[in-house]
């Protein structure tokens, strides 16, 4: 520190740490900003001019490709592998192929109770959730128990809650599609492994990997599609993600519909539990 530099008082500091993380900002990446900008006009300003010969920044999107194909791959073989939950969850602990296992605090791969009737999948943990190691505990998690609790179900009792990706993205961002991609097939086994009667999406991103569908959540949710889990074929339902009710709460209404039609489907499907 120089003898010029303004220092911060404990309690200014700490109020300033609180206003980055509710921002998003919780990685320290270096200890000197950087003009990220600038420094990709100075690469391509280098670059040849002709036509013939693209920048060198373009040069870099082939090999990662690649590699995604590659990680995508060994995590089809790795899934593929394990034979019961556990098996899976240190196949997922092994595995080296996602990039956000450098960032995140630890894997979250499960709450509630596996073999349960109803499984729930979201998209990806949040900050709360990277720091306990369970999905869904954070204020959308505690919205999330309240709606579940409505119609008779607990992560307790008979809920299985996963999440498509294990890892916290930073600063909480969406996850990639290449993220989505490498991440799947472990999803799509945990699914498999549970084995539940009903599967329950929460969000767009787990909607679209999981179901395949492209329409706005808004469009699909309430209405139960047809899921093969490998093992067999049971219906699964969309519904807008916690987070999200949260923003915009004249949607609540929506979800609860959502809610109400899981608790019919529970009630007429026969159980395949003993």
């Amino acid at each position: 520190m120089t003898p010029n530099e303004p220092t911060l008082d404990p309690e200014t500091a700490a109020a300033l740490v609180r206003f980055y993380a509710d921002a998003g900002v919780d990685l320290a990446l270096d200890d000197e900003p950087h003009d990220r900008l600038g420094e990709a006009r100075a690469i391509l300003e280098k670059a040849p001019a002709t036509p013939s010969e693209p920048p060198r920044l373009e040069a870099v999107a082939p090999a990662a490709a690649v590699n995604a194909d590659g990680a995508v791959q060994d995590a089809k073989r790795l899934a593929a592998s394990a034979q019961d939950l556990p098996a899976l969850k240190a196949a997922l602990e092994a595995f080296e192929g996602c990039m956000l296992k450098r960032t995140a605090t630890q894997l979250v791969f499960s709450a509630g109770v596996p073999g349960s009737r109803v499984m729930l999948v979201g998209e990806a943990p949040g900050a709360d959730e990277d720091r306990i190691g369970e999905p869904f505990v954070g204020r959308s998690g505690q919205l999330l128990d309240r709606m579940l609790a409505a119609i008779g179900l607990s992560r307790t009792e008979n809920v299985f809650i996963a999440n498509v990706v294990p890892w916290r993205p930073p600063g909480n961002r969406t996850p990639t599609l290449a993220e989505m991609a490498i991440c799947e097939p472990f999803i799509r086994r945990q699914i498999e492994l549970a084995d539940p009667d009903i599967l329950v999406t929460i969000g767009a991103p787990a909607m679209q990997t999981l179901l395949g569908l492209k329409d706005g959540i808004l469009r699909v949710r309430g209405k139960f599609i047809a899921f093969n889990t490998g093992k067999r074929t049971i219906p699964a339902l969309a519904t807008l993600h916690p987070s999200y009710l949260l923003r915009r709460p004249e949607h609540k209404a929506f979800a609860w519909r959502d809610m109400k039609t899981l608790r019919a489907k529970l009630a007429e499907l026969p159980s395949s539990k003993n």
